[in-house]
C-alpha cells in the first residue's frame, strides 16, 4: 500500500483509537457513508501479504476491527451492548457461540459493485437502525443482508442515537492573561 498509516482523506486507519470513525455516519442520516467507507477499508488498507495491515498491530486492534467489520458489525464504544450494522465482506459468516448457539450472517447479493445494504433482518424481523445488541446476537439466529450497488437510506436514525440529541460536556476554560506561571 502507498501509505502504511491508511490515510483517507484525515481519517488515519493505521491509528487503532480512530478505528470506530467510519461508523459514526450510522448517527446521521448518512448510514450510506458507513458502507462506502467500510467497504473501503476492507478493501484497500488489509491483504495477505506481509504488509497487509496499515499501521501498527497492537493487541490484535487492527486484526479485530477487520474480523468483525468482515462480518458487517462493529462495536464503536468499547463496554457497550450495541454492535454497529456496517457491510459485510463475505457471503457467509458463522458464529459458534459459548452458550450453543450459533449466530449467522448472510450478505446476498454481495460483490465488489454490490456494497451498499439495500435491508438487513434478523430472525426475519427488519432491522430499522443500523444497530444490533449483544443479547440480540447471544440468542443466535441469522443476520440477512440484502445488497445493492445503489446507496439507500433504509435506516431512520432514532433520536436516542442521534448525535445531535446527546447533551455534551463543555470543556472548563480558564480566563486569564497566562496559562503558564512560570516562564
Amino acid at each position: 500500500q502507498v501509505d502504511i498509516t491508511g490515510l483517507i482523506g484525515q481519517y488515519a486507519h493505521g491509528n487503532e483509537p480512530s478505528h470506530h470513525m467510519a461508523y459514526l455516519y450510522n448517527y446521521t442520516n448518512h448510514p450510506e457513508k458507513t458502507q462506502l467507507y467500510v467497504n473501503q477499508i476492507l478493501n484497500q488498507l488489509y491483504s495477505n501479504t506481509p504488509d497487509g495491515l496499515s499501521g501498527n498491530e497492537d493487541c490484535g486492534q487492527m486484526s479485530a476491527w477487520y474480523v468483525l467489520s468482515s462480518m458487517g458489525i462493529y462495536s464503536v464504544t468499547p463496554g457497550s451492548n450495541v454492535y454497529e450494522i456496517g457491510v459485510p465482506l463475505f457471503n457467509h459468516s458463522h458464529i459458534n457461540l459459548e452458550n450453543g448457539k450459533t449466530f449467522n450472517i448472510i450478505a446476498n447479493g454481495i460483490s465488489k459493485t454490490n456494497c451498499f445494504v439495500k435491508s438487513v433482518t434478523l430472525n426475519g424481523q427488519n432491522l430499522t437502525t443500523p444497530q444490533l445488541t449483544h443479547s440480540q446476537l447471544m440468542n443466535g439466529g441469522t443476520l440477512i443482508f440484502e445488497m445493492t450497488n445503489t446507496p439507500t437510506r433504509h435506516y431512520r436514525v432514532s433520536s436516542k442515537n442521534n448525535i445531535q440529541d446527546q447533551q455534551f460536556m463543555v470543556p472548563y476554560v480558564k480566563n486569564s492573561k497566562s496559562t503558564f506561571t512560570k516562564k
